[in-house]
């Protein structure tokens, strides 16, 4: 354990091949672990809920993965998640994102170099993170104008909650960057 890590992930000794198989199976699709990831496998039934959710939208049929990461992206920079940001934001970049763009979309999500349906629906994510309370059917509407369905509404909005969730774990336990559990 390196940095200022608050806990060691040790893998249970009767999980460990259960662990060692998503973690290998996270390998192959991202070609590292990140160590948030890392992190959850203290807990092998929670790792494995949390891959199994990645996976469904990684396969998403209607949302598309740089309205994902958009989301991640914005909800980690709120919630000051230095792990998350730099993961998103290379995603991102990856993706042909400027850091300028980024810059941009941190300061105003309507700046974000998405098409207008996808930032209605990235609005929607980030106000049920910072107003749930304030979302009204007039916004609900929108996203459905544009063709999104209800499945789609909810899913958004449930990566924007589990991403904001992930950070604070992260955050509690302090890992900072991917040299974490190095």
């Amino acid at each position: 354990m390196t940095n200022n890590v608050l806990i060691n992930p040790e893998i249970p000794a009767t999980d460990r091949e259960r662990v060692e198989r998503i973690l290998k199976g996270v390998e192959m699709r991202l070609g590292f672990v990140p160590a948030g990831l890392r992190l959850y496998a203290i807990s092998p039934p929670v790792l494995e809920q949390f891959v199994n959710l990645v996976g469904y939208y990684m396969e998403h049929p209607r949302l598309n993965m740089k309205l994902m990461v958009f989301i991640r992206y914005l909800v980690s920079s709120a919630a000051r998640c230095r792990f998350c940001i730099d993961l998103n934001a290379a995603i991102l970049l990856e993706m042909g994102v400027t850091s300028e763009e980024l810059e941009a979309a941190a300061e105003d999500a309507g700046k974000a170099p998405l098409d207008e349906a996808d930032r209605i629906l990235l609005q929607i994510a980030l106000d049920a993170i910072d107003r749930p309370d304030d979302i009204s059917r007039a916004e609900m509407d929108a996203a459905r104008e544009q063709g999104f369905s209800d499945r789609d509404i909810f899913d958004a909005v449930i990566i924007a909650a589990n991403n904001k969730a992930f950070t604070h774990v992260l955050r509690t336990f302090k890992v900072e960057d991917q040299s974490a559990f190095v």
